[in-house]
């Protein structure tokens, strides 16, 4: 449901991480307000979920984010 407004993997480097998996350690940063160092492994590195948030905040695929 999701997957056509999701940006494709870079074309080099590693494969990306689950996309599933990064939104809901984003959701979850987003909802309890804690620290992306802290989220628990299950969601895999907190790095991975934070940059991709980031990238996808400043080219407009996760909309309505203004700040940090």
């Amino acid at each position: 449901m999701l997957a056509p407004l999701l940006p494709a993997q870079p074309g080099r480097g590693s494969r990306w991480r689950d996309h599933r998996q990064v939104i809901d350690a984003i959701c979850r940063v987003r909802r309890t307000g804690s620290l992306w160092r802290d989220l628990p492994e299950r969601y895999g590195p907190w790095k991975t979920a934070y940059q991709r948030f980031r990238r996808w905040a400043a080219d407009g695929t996760w909309p309505g984010y203004a700040g940090t």
